[in-house]
């Protein structure tokens, strides 16, 4: 059976992980005959956001303990993670992706990664293990490796900061995977378009297929 690690980065779309992302995402993993296991860097939170309100809320919170709510507890620091362990990596997105595993969000293409994503991430490069990513994940992967083929779906602002990074960035609509056949790496848009919940469905599942097919 193949393992397939995955980095959380909170639980909430505007503040962490995005959760039917993440969700959807374990659900094709297991759908597709392969299992998994959640990581989470032991970080604050840049902010916590209300998300009826949109407002910032005056509280404090864990990026690893707010991920494990999704991961219903089981879930191991990032720290921890050992490439050798697994067949592949994903990342869904979420703005905790630009927010807390990196700075993207506040520096565009001038932001920094989380140190242990970024040795994750590498580690996984250097042994030849395919990376999947969802949403706006795949901006950490064209700051990391620069000449990556990958999409963010559409959005002009976002993909203009990819390619200031050196990423060769591709137009892409619901449920479309870009693979770049070098780093063994699938993007997928999913809610950086406007989307429903079954076309997010769709978006995982085809980007878990593809890693697992790059495998």
């Amino acid at each position: 059976m193949k393992k397939i690690a995955l980095i959380l980065s909170g639980s909430g779309v505007f503040d962490g992980a995005e959760i039917h992302e993440a969700t959807l995402t374990m659900y094709s993993i297991a759908k597709n005959g392969a299992s998994y296991e959640i990581f989470a860097p032991d970080i604050e939170q840049h902010h916590v956001i209300n998300h009826i309100t949109g407002e910032e809320m005056p509280e404090k919170r864990n990026v690893l303990i707010e991920s494990a709510r999704i991961a219903r507890g089981n879930i191991k620091n990032l720290s921890e993670f050992k490439a050798k362990d697994f067949d592949a990596l994903i990342l869904p997105g979420g703005f905790g992706a630009a927010k807390n595993l990196s700075t993207f969000a506040f520096d565009g293409a001038d932001c920094k990664i989380n140190l242990d994503v970024e040795k994750a991430i590498r580690a996984m490069i250097e042994q030849n293990k395919p990376i999947g990513a969802l949403c706006i994940a795949p901006v950490l992967l064209a700051k990391i490796l620069g000449d990556v083929e990958l999409t963010i779906g559409q959005d002009k602002g976002t993909a203009d900061a990819v390619k200031i990074m050196g990423a060769n960035h591709k137009d892409t609509t619901h449920g479309e995977v870009v693979i770049d056949k070098k780093y063994k790496i699938a993007t997928t848009p999913c809610y950086m378009l406007d989307a429903t919940i079954a076309q997010i469905g769709d978006g995982a599942q085809n980007v878990v297929k593809a890693v697992l097919d790059l495998i």
